[in-house]
């Protein structure tokens, strides 16, 4: 059934693989669909060169497997920064993440609002306008790739939820999209099911995990205050058709972690309420 395939995030693996490293051993947890993180060390397209860039898709096209999107964390750069040149320095590196999605055929680049935490934050006006004069420029970047921009909820960021995303996309572009980030909704306490509803078609690729109701978190499912199924649910409802990535964040290289048996017993989780199974 549409709308129900799995694929596995390489966030665990930030440090402990290169990219295509990761995506082999996803290969071999018997995952064919990814999300890729656009993270240096671990895939950054500005230090590949042509070879190995060929040698992801390659791999792919030889597997069998394919991307169904990258997803950039922004740890140290923001397209809603003080600086401009900070926001082009954030767009440079998005364009060369457009231009190597295209060149993987990957469908869709996730963009998320920049990071505010300090005690005296710009305008919320002023960093909107940034956030939105940047995605425009993206936008025109990628016409004519493939490639589609992505936006998505994350609670620290100064748009954190559903109705922002859909109200901010519709200030940048038609062609923006969303990535619905069930965990990142229910930890802020939305109703991720409505939310779903209200982004209706906009919707094209969702991200799922759990967390505590205190401390934020990206944990395997069945851990803390995410229930898939009502999600799931929704999902059927608006007739999603795209992939939900489990994006458990751990460390591989964590000794008391067990990246592996995360995915595995999340993906148990959703293949009860109704995501295909491993397999």
């Amino acid at each position: 059934m549409s709308g129900t395939d799995v694929a596995a995030s390489t966030f665990p693996f930030l440090y402990s693989h290169g990219g295509l490293d990761a995506l082999k051993h996803l290969r071999g947890l018997g995952y064919d669909k990814f999300e890729m993180m656009i993270f240096p060390p671990h895939c950054w397209p500005r230090e590949m060169d042509a070879a190995e860039r060929r040698s992801y898709s390659d791999w792919l096209e030889g597997e069998g497997c394919s991307l169904t999107s990258f997803c950039y964390p922004l740890l140290d750069n923001n397209p809603n920064g003080v600086d401009k040149l900070m926001r082009e320095y954030t767009l440079d590196r998005y364009r060369e993440a457009i231009d190597l999605a295209a060149e993987w055929k990957c469908p869709y680049l996730v963009a998320i609002p920049g990071p505010v935490n300090s005690l005296i934050n710009p305008p919320t006006k002023w960093m909107l306008d940034w956030f939105v004069e940047g995605m425009k420029k993206l936008v025109d970047h990628a016409r004519g790739t493939g490639v589609t921009l992505l936006l998505e909820n994350v609670p620290f960021t100064f748009l954190p939820t559903a109705k922002d995303m859909k109200e901010t996309a519709e200030l940048i572009d038609p062609s923006i999209g969303i990535n619905f980030d069930i965990c990142n909704s229910v930890f802020i306490k939305e109703d991720p099911a409505a939310a779903i509803h209200m982004l209706g078609d906009m919707l094209k690729n969702v991200h799922i995990s759990d967390s505590g109701a205190e401390e934020f978190k990206h944990a395997r499912l069945g851990t803390g205050i995410v229930d898939p199924g009502p999600s799931f649910k929704a999902l059927q409802e608006i007739g999603y058709r795209g992939a939900t990535v489990m994006e458990i964040i751990t460390d591989a290289l964590d000794a008391n972690s067990d990246p592996d048996e995360d995915i595995r017993a999340s993906h148990a989780i959703l293949a009860s309420h109704g995501w295909k199974p491993l397999g």
